[in-house]
């Protein structure tokens, strides 16, 4: 694909253009999260790069016709892919977000207009460079992806009234972000608003895969949506698990905040209040809480998480059938690290954003979430009679 050629090719302009950001950014005092976020490394824009490949390799949905049945008529009745328009991408760091959303719009027959932070502008604008080279390659207009070089706010409230020019709208980035689009736009709205991803620690989880997912789910990486913020133990395997998972955590640098039964086991843990329950942290910080059965860990789950990434650690398939089924989150989890909750794990080959409300798409959105269908009739002279 020319346009992740392009990007590979223009790797180190691309890094200098990232540094000029992430120097403004540390200067503005913007935290470690968003740096986080908005830095990019050689491995990152060979990421990106493999992302757009494997967009492009991925079936193509639009014009798919499914369920395509006779009924008693004689007509044929079935559902077509059909893109959804113009999208808009509304997001501030992550300058991954502007060749990602690109490469799943156009993939799925959209236009998008994507207007990133001013902190990502000049990265940004080397992303966009690379995607134009390959909609002229391919010839295509270039309009199908726009780059907004404008920053100012009243921009942003302008782009989501436009109804009947923009059909989405996509808000990646912090929750006040995601808060004002939401309330503001007339427009429909793909939106995740917190991350609080939980993962249960069950009484027959294999110790050392305990240990192991949940360090990772943790610190592989603080800043981002499928972080795990809270950790759930049972009761019968917290003496067992949790003193050596706490000695990974407190060596890494994690704060810990735990509930009282967590703090008698792990000294170090601080008092965990009731706002840490509802903690979307994207930092080293993690509440703990021991609960008493399965039942208790779901009961946590509903009343505190936010519908994004919830996982089990266990050995009892009975207990995982029932976390699958009773967890009310966009992606839920077994025997593995809640940072898997990512488009381009899924095989999506990227996504533009993760969903958690129920209609149209949820979880990480890629090809089929960027499309809706339409029923299409296949008739042979049929007539309807009285």
């Amino acid at each position: 694909m020319l346009a992740a050629s392009a990007l590979r090719r223009d790797q180190e302009a691309l890094l200098t253009a990232n540094a000029q950001d992430v120097e403004q950014a540390r200067k503005k005092g913007l935290d470690a999260a968003f740096i986080d976020r908005l830095s990019l490394t050689h491995k990152s824009i060979e990421s990106m790069a493999a992302g757009l490949e494997q967009i492009a390799s991925l079936q193509d949905p639009v014009g798919e016709i499914t369920g395509l049945a006779r009924r008693p008529s004689g007509i044929e009745v079935g559902r077509m892919r059909v893109p959804l328009g113009v999208i808009a991408i509304i997001y501030e760091a992550r300058p991954n977000v502007t060749a990602d959303a690109a490469g799943l719009c156009l993939k799925s027959g959209n236009a998008c207009i994507l207007r990133g932070g001013s902190e990502a502008l000049h990265s940004n604008q080397i992303i966009a460079k690379a995607m134009h080279e390959g909609l002229r390659g391919a010839n295509l207009p270039t309009a199908a992806v726009q780059v907004m070089d404008i920053t100012d706010r009243a921009a942003v409230g302008e782009l989501i009234t436009l109804k009947g020019l923009v059909d989405v709208i996509v808000p990646r980035g912090g929750k006040g972000l995601i808060e004002r689009i939401s309330n503001e736009a007339r427009i429909p709205v793909i939106k995740h608003l917190d991350g609080v991803c939980h993962t249960f620690i069950d009484a027959s989880a294999d110790r050392a895969m305990a240990v192991r997912v949940a360090d990772n789910a943790k610190t592989q990486r603080y800043g981002t949506c499928n972080t795990m913020e809270t950790l759930l133990v049972h009761e019968a395997i917290a003496s067992e698990v949790l003193p050596p998972l706490c000695a990974v955590y407190l060596e890494k640098g994690v704060e810990l905040r735990g509930d009282e039964a967590a703090r008698r086991l792990v000294s170090a843990m601080k008092r965990a209040e009731e706002a840490d329950w509802y903690a979307e942290y994207l930092a080293p910080i993690l509440a703990i809480r021991i609960v008493p059965s399965l039942d208790a860990a779901i009961e946590h789950i509903a009343r505190y998480g936010s519908q994004h990434t919830d996982a089990i650690i266990t050995n009892d398939w009975d207990n995982a059938n029932r976390f699958l089924r009773e967890v009310d989150s966009s992606s839920v989890m077994v025997n593995t690290s809640t940072r898997f909750a990512d488009g381009f794990e899924y095989g999506l080959g990227a996504e533009i954003g993760i969903s958690t409300d129920k209609l149209h798409a949820r979880g990480p959105v890629g090809l089929e979430g960027l499309t809706s269908q339409k029923f299409v009739v296949l008739g042979h002279g049929e007539i309807r009679g009285g």
